[in-house]
């Protein structure tokens, strides 16, 4: 990318020891490869460059490790920051709001939770979470049902149909995407990458814990 994270840290653009081209991310090694430029500003801006305090910046760790911490927590924010952005951006499309959104993006992954239980997973209130579930079945995307094995318990179940026609086929060009990126990668280091983001799982679920002060998170 011509503006990047590492590159700003170390005072020069680029990787130690190269030199980045329009259009071409550079990989740690020298190596390049082809890519997206960064939004305008975003790899410029105070606070990209460093992006953690204890991030070795300064001091006697080695540069090229600092660099790459440096660059590992910037992307992780950028990638946050995008997410967020494709949410709202989808959600819009979809004709519904961000956090309805992300509530039926949570409920997919079982296809049926309680209220109570969705609630724990999303960290909202019963009450907002009342209100999510009133709108979703009002759109079609979800119906309330009794557990057929405790009659006093209603689960909230995903409607796959009109889930599969108005969700999926928002996010469908997306998920090619990453289909095509994917087939870059080794088995090996797909597993790796697999395991990266299992690892990041557990690391959201111990801080909304710590943020929620509440009980921890339920299983998507």
């Amino acid at each position: 990318m011509s503006e990047d994270p590492a590159g700003a840290a170390a005072g020069h653009d680029g990787q130690p020891g190269g030199e980045t081209q329009p259009g071409r991310e550079t990989q740690p090694g020298g190596e390049t490869r082809p890519g997206r430029e960064a939004p305008p500003g975003w790899g410029a801006q105070p606070g990209w460059e460093t992006p953690w305090p204890e991030s070795p910046t300064t001091g006697t760790g080695r540069r090229e490790r600092a660099d790459l911490e440096t660059a590992f927590a910037a992307g992780l924010r950028r990638t946050g920051a995008l997410m967020q952005l494709m949410g709202t951006a989808a959600a819009d499309k979809i004709g519904i709001n961000a956090t309805d959104l992300n509530c039926l993006n949570i409920l997919s992954f079982s296809g049926h939770m309680t209220a109570g239980e969705l609630a724990r997973a999303t960290g909202l209130t019963t009450a907002s979470i009342t209100g999510v579930v009133d709108r979703l079945e009002e759109a079609g995307f979800v119906t309330r049902e009794r557990d057929p094995h405790d009659r006093r318990r209603v689960v909230v179940q995903i409607n796959l149909d009109r889930a599969m026609k108005d969700v999926a086929t928002v996010f469908a060009p997306m998920l090619r995407s990453w289909r095509e990126m994917s087939a870059r990668y080794s088995d090996d280091e797909l597993r790796l990458i697999v395991d990266f983001y299992g690892r990041m799982e557990q690391v959201f679920r111990e801080h909304l814990l710590r943020l929620r002060g509440g009980p921890e998170a339920a299983e998507p």
